[in-house]
């Protein structure tokens, strides 16, 4: 006789063998933990290699002519510190580090006044051809500055511009003037409208709307702005020998290269003096590194 199935019985999966699962987790979080340990192997070996440089760079400002090249530890069992007052006050490194810090700031507000309001244009104003001139102001960028060295020396020649102040200034600031344009257009044109349309109500005209509603919105740009021409222009060599000759007006990066020509042994004055060159950049990169990946991103997202 066959018996009845029972049909309110639950029915029993057969269960998965436990070991084979556990074995897998364990494989994964080796692999895992493979995977992180080359990762942060990779970028440590990385800091390592730009860190030191720095350290060997400081601890050689710290020695004297008879140790620098007999002692080759990073730590210096006495320091003098009084190589930065004598690289300051012999190689005249105040004055060249003055003169840098003059050039960078006239440069950095110079491009941020000109892009930012050239940029507003691009991106809310409409003008016949406008396509056409952003497009040819972009690809300026392919031309590299030392290429069209000859055509701006005869020009600054004939303006008489040479050996100047305002001589050095204005090709930085042409330089710097097409990323600027690019990148606080492509963030312009991500700003709401309707912000822009309340100001319009509210009675602002085009550059009130510009400077009080556009502008404090894209300080992220803003702040890649002023470290990248910052930085380019604090580490300016090229141009500075094209067109200053008079030691007054020389700056920083091209007064360790008239130091070196000068004393030529003195590689400790000439470490400090590196030292001090490498100080305002990075504080400027500190104090704003947290706009620098939001501009970045917020400039590369939409074109």
């Amino acid at each position: 006789m066959v018996p009845a199935i029972q049909l309110n019985k639950p029915l029993v999966m057969p269960a998965r063998p436990a070991q084979g699962v556990q074995w897998q987790r364990w494989l994964y979080r080796i692999k895992r933990w493979v995977l992180l340990a080359f990762a942060h192997a990779f970028c440590l070996s990385i800091a390592a290699g730009c860190v030191f440089p720095l350290a060997w760079m400081v601890s050689s400002s710290l020695k004297t002519q008879s140790t620098i090249f007999s002692d080759m530890s990073l730590w210096v069992s006495r320091p003098h510190w009084g190589n930065y007052y004598e690289a300051w006050t012999r190689g005249h490194f105040g004055q060249f580090f003055f003169n840098s810090l003059f050039y960078t700031l006239a440069v950095v507000v110079g491009v941020i006044a000109i892009s930012s309001l050239a940029a507003y244009a691009f991106s809310r104003l409409k003008f016949p051809g406008k396509n056409i001139l952003f497009i040819l102001l972009i690809s300026t960028m392919m031309i590299p500055i030392p290429g069209s060295f000859i055509a701006l020396y005869v020009l600054l020649v004939k303006l008489d511009l040479i050996n100047t102040r305002l001589g050095y200034i204005l090709p930085q600031v042409n330089g710097g003037l097409a990323l600027g344009i690019f990148l606080l257009k492509t963030f312009f044109d991500k700003l709401p409208q309707d912000l822009e349309d309340a100001a319009r109500i509210d009675g602002c005209n085009k550059f009130q709307v510009y400077w009080n509603v556009a502008l404090p919105l894209a300080k992220p740009a803003l702040a890649v702005l002023v470290v990248f021409n910052a930085l380019a222009v604090w580490n300016e060599y090229l141009l500075a020998m094209l067109v200053l000759s008079d030691r007054s007006l020389m700056p920083l990066q091209r007064g360790l290269m008239v130091f070196q020509g000068a004393h030529l042994t003195q590689y400790p004055l000439l470490m400090a003096g590196i030292a001090i060159s490498i100080i305002p950049i990075v504080t400027l990169y500190f104090l704003m590194q947290r706009y620098i990946v939001a501009g970045i991103t917020a400039g590369a997202l939409k074109m």
